[in-house]
């Protein structure tokens, strides 16, 4: 294929040069963004008189057939154009004769995959948060199952206090409406058209800017034109915003690898979601979770190619921003990837409260339970906390536990102790009685259920 820029040129370019130059192996994915952008370009130069207005037209019905024949498998992508963009335009001047030409005016290819990218990643955007939908929504469902479920809850992953297993499932999906709102204010900036910017300079046309920012669905156009091309704060904010996506759904990944485990046994992974061993016929592993937990470290890899790429990038445009698009695609592919694949594992695994309820009686995990009895009965809590230390010591030595400590222990240590301290430290009392607002309590949890589909649905 001729080469669209080849006048300045008296060779033909080294063919490895060529290969090593083009780009559509990759943003060919973009075809849909650059015609709907080739589009809106040609109605505005029509409108305009920049070009004559039967010529917009016949580039318009031309783009729409490409659009076509593309969907529908007809028209196959050429690896010897350099880019998506060359492609289109050739075969558009191909299919129509000299109009084909004319599109290119008043444009760049600078702002024109600018555009592209901010129009594809905004589409992208959209099925990320669809599928972030998906999942809170089943995280929210598992959650309301075990609003009450009882299971100790972990610091140092060593026992620590007494939860439900609802209020750990809860925490995630605060993370992941954190990461929803990243994700939409990162839509937001991302809402400016490049279009116009042209090479770096904008053009002398008469271009009306406002128009094909309208006609492309965007809420203005960038401010200056050097920055409209030169800018990727968009793919580098896209890819840091996944990237912490990722580390969510890895910090999640290792709690239901520890938890299937027969060290924890708190889940099983129903059999569609788990792989076996190709030698040791009981395994049943994990693997979705741990390849989410891999990938986590390809997404921070394409942030740090994004943010390596452009961090020493004179203004305008460089061909070191070609980079962007693999970098930011592979983070998006792979955080579709990742959630599209976690959620049905989730919403088909099953709890087993007996097993979470065994683990929570053991540990001591209700000993601030029983610092706080004396605190209530007047003792300083540094004082209380002393005393409940010797005690869970004593229950070592005599492999007991608080529960089942005999009254007259306690009262060796101190009067302060009655009956009332087994009611004090009994599970399901430690855990209703955190009912404070963010609280493990059955109704705490259940009203951050609430309030967390309340945020989803709004987000919608």
């Amino acid at each position: 294929m001729a080469k669209m820029w080849a006048g300045r040129f008296s060779k033909e370019v080294n063919e490895k040069v060529n290969d090593f130059n083009s780009s559509i192996s990759f943003d060919c994915r973009m075809y849909r963004q650059d015609i709907r952008g080739s589009i809106a370009h040609a109605a505005m130069l029509g409108k305009t008189g920049i070009i004559q207005q039967q010529e917009a037209d016949a580039i318009i019905a031309g783009l729409k057939e490409i659009l076509a024949d593309i969907d529908a498998g007809k028209l196959a992508f050429d690896p010897e154009a350099e880019d998506i963009h060359m492609f289109i335009e050739a075969e558009l001047t191909r299919r129509i004769g000299d109009a084909g030409k004319r599109l290119h005016t008043a444009r760049s290819r600078n702002d024109q995959v600018a555009l592209d990218l901010r129009l594809y990643l905004r589409d992208e955007l959209e099925t990320i948060l669809e599928l972030l939908h998906g999942l809170t929504a089943v995280l929210c469902d598992t959650a309301e199952e075990h609003a009450g479920t009882v299971m100790p809850g972990y610091t140092h992953l060593q026992r620590a206090q007494p939860i439900t297993f609802g209020h750990h499932l809860m925490a995630y999906v605060w993370m992941l409406l954190r990461d929803m709102g990243r994700l939409s204010d990162c839509g937001k900036r991302m809402d400016e058209c490049p279009l116009g910017s042209c090479a770096l300079a904008a053009t002398t046309y008469p271009i009306d800017r406002e128009m094909t920012a309208a006609l492309l669905g965007f809420g203005g156009v960038t401010a200056n034109s050097l920055d409209g091309v030169s800018d990727r704060d968009f793919c580098v904010e896209l890819a840091a915003a996944l990237s912490l996506l990722m580390v969510h759904l890895s910090r999640l990944s290792e709690e239901i690898i520890l938890w299937c485990s027969w060290e924890f046994k708190f889940i099983e992974l129903d059999d569609a979601y788990a792989t076996g061993s190709s030698i040791m016929p009981q395994k049943k592993n994990p693997d979705i979770t741990e390849l989410v937990r891999g990938k986590t470290g390809r997404v921070i890899g394409d942030l740090t190619t994004l943010l390596t790429m452009m961090k020493n990038l004179p203004l305008a445009y460089n061909k070191d921003m070609q980079e962007d698009k693999e970098a930011v695609f592979d983070a998006a592919d792979t955080v579709k990837l990742c959630v599209s694949t976690m959620t049905p594992m989730i919403e088909t695994m099953r709890v087993l409260p007996r097993n979470m309820r065994a683990a929570a009686a053991k540990g001591f995990i209700n000993a601030t339970d029983c610092a706080d009895y004396l605190v209530k009965k007047g003792m300083p809590f540094r004082d209380a906390y002393k005393l409940t230390g010797q005690l869970v010591a004593l229950c070592i030595e005599k492999n007991t536990t608080l529960e089942e400590l005999p009254l007259e222990e306690y009262q060796k240590m101190d009067p302060l102790f009655d009956e009332d301290i087994y009611q004090a430290i009994d599970l399901d009392v430690c855990v209703s009685g955190r009912d404070t607002l963010g609280g493990p309590s059955r109704d705490s949890v259940l009203r951050q259920v609430k309030q967390a589909r309340e945020k989803i649905n709004d987000g919608k």
